[in-house]
């Protein structure tokens, strides 16, 4: 009998990497229908389950782990995400710090292109007398967006629908907001990317042209239209990109500011 400790070892070597360790328990956790921390407690004897081989031939071919155990963690709250969704990272909790630093009482959060619905539901569960509304071209993403804001309680104050910003008049019944975020597509259309992102992720949340800025040209001049008196709008950005999203934003009459994240890359720029 191979237990769960030997085959962890084994996948572990397989992985390599940085996260293989932490990768193969998720894994094993998931196979097993228990917590990382309670394998790791009390199943390491356990034989392998059944399923778990198959879960790992699903990584070594890159399929990203988030999309293989169902959800991620963003801001300490669980997300269910699929193939149709982004996976939030880390990198974007820089966007809802700099968004409740920079509207610490929002009334009305827009958020375009909310995908699994990260950004703006976690921005609605810290800020329990907010309501919001959140937009995606994607049906699919918005069914993803749907389920989290109902297991988040967040159902009756999370607006959800369909719209696209490059589309004419798709903001007309939306009224205006205190704050707006988007994470909006950002990526060049030939850059180097890890294969668990081109391969999996959608490529439509994330390819915006020959620079990355096609996106920010369409949605930034329509900014203004949509904020209220004194809102603010944040937007998340690539490393690369403060100099010429600022650009664009100030072309729009905003001020601008930037905020980095735990890297130390620039990943936000706040509107005012």
């Amino acid at each position: 009998m191979t237990t769960a400790a030997e085959a962890l070892r084994d996948a572990t070597a397989q992985l390599e990497g940085e996260w293989a360790r932490s990768d193969a328990e998720l894994l094993m956790a998931h196979a097993l229908g228990v917590s990382r921390s309670d394998l790791l407690l009390r199943h390491m004897r356990d034989p392998v389950p059944g399923g778990f081989e198959a879960l790992l031939d699903r990584r070594l071919a890159h399929e990203p782990i988030a999309y293989i155990l169902g959800s991620a963690e963003f801001y300490g709250r669980r997300f269910t995400v699929t193939p149709d969704v982004l996976i939030p990272r880390g990198d974007s909790e820089t966007v809802v710090a700099a968004a409740l630093e920079a509207c610490p009482a929002p009334r009305r959060v827009l958020d375009c292109g909310t995908g699994s619905g990260a950004l703006l539901l976690t921005i609605l569960a810290e800020r329990p007398k907010a309501s919001g509304v959140g937009i995606d071209r994607a049906p699919a993403a918005l069914a993803v967006a749907r389920e989290n804001a109902a297991a988040l309680g967040l159902g009756e104050r999370a607006d959800l629908h369909e719209a696209d910003w490059a589309q004419a008049h798709w903001a007309n019944d939306l009224g205006t907001f205190d704050l707006v975020i988007a994470n909006p597509p950002y990526v060049e259309d030939d850059a180097p990317l890890d294969p668990s992102v081109r391969d999996f992720e959608p490529a439509g949340a994330l390819f915006a042209g020959p620079n990355g800025l096609d996106q920010y040209r369409i949605l930034v001049p329509q900014l203004s239209s949509l904020l209220e008196t004194g809102g603010v709008a944040v937007l998340e950005i690539g490393a690369n990109q403060a100099e010429s999203v600022a650009a664009i934003a100030r072309e729009s009459g905003f001020a601008v500011q930037v905020r980095k994240d735990l890297a130390n890359r620039d990943r936000a720029l706040i509107l005012t």
